[in-house]
């Protein structure tokens, strides 16, 4: 059996969740909270989530996590395909959801969370201005696309659904941007990705943004 160490809140974790669940793979799920950190921390010390455990292996980074899956757990949805050149596309895109959307969004997060008087109005601003370059490279990429690497639902559209869907929270979309809106409507419809925002429901009045 498969264990995922997350919260219910990190969309890191939900990029491993969507993985999990659009090939209704089994595992269980141990929610981080003041209980289970000490375990958590355990079996890995840099206490970064989520975390795989299956069996013996640990495998931590919602990335890898979805590459072990789709190496020892496969089913009918293929995260990342066998021909090489569309598996750099796919992990490029993977990259830039991680890194240039979900990582400014978390700094606008983390601003809101700082005390009064220790916020940093340039660095937000900064991370807003690289969500809006990603947009339009999103939007750009899309154009012809059912998803963002392609026809076919992979790697990078787990990275997609939950960066996107808090991005769009604190830092809408302009009004150009129409093929990202339409694909984020098509992720949030994607069975895998609303479970997934379902199970969240409960714990939303504790995310701090907008």
């Amino acid at each position: 059996m498969l264990t995922l160490y997350a919260h219910p809140l990190s969309s890191y974790c939900w990029k491993a969740l969507i993985a999990l669940y659009e090939n209704e793979t089994p595992f269980s799920t141990v929610v981080i909270d003041q209980n289970t950190y000490a375990e958590f921390k355990a079996l890995w010390p840099l206490a970064k989530f989520p975390v795989l455990r299956d069996g013996e292996q640990i495998i931590p980074e919602a990335s890898l996590i979805i590459e072990h899956l789709d190496a020892h757990h496969r089913g009918r949805t293929r995260f990342l395909p066998d021909d090489a050149d569309a598996a750099i596309t796919v992990r490029l895109w993977d990259r830039v959801f991680d890194n240039y959307v979900m990582t400014p969004m978390s700094k606008i997060i983390a601003d809101i969370l700082r005390p009064e008087g220790k916020r940093d109005p340039h660095g937000v601003e900064e991370a807003r201005a690289l969500l809006r370059t990603a947009y339009d490279m999103i939007e750009a990429q899309l154009e012809g696309r059912v998803f963002i690497a392609g026809d076919a639902f992979s790697m990078a559209d787990c990275a997609a659904a939950p960066s996107l869907y808090y991005a769009v929270r604190n830092e809408p979309l302009a009004a150009s941007h129409v093929a990202t809106a339409a694909y984020l409507d098509r992720l949030k419809q994607r069975p895998s990705f609303a479970r997934t925002l379902e199970e969240a429901q409960p714990f939303f009045h504790l995310y701090p943004g907008a």
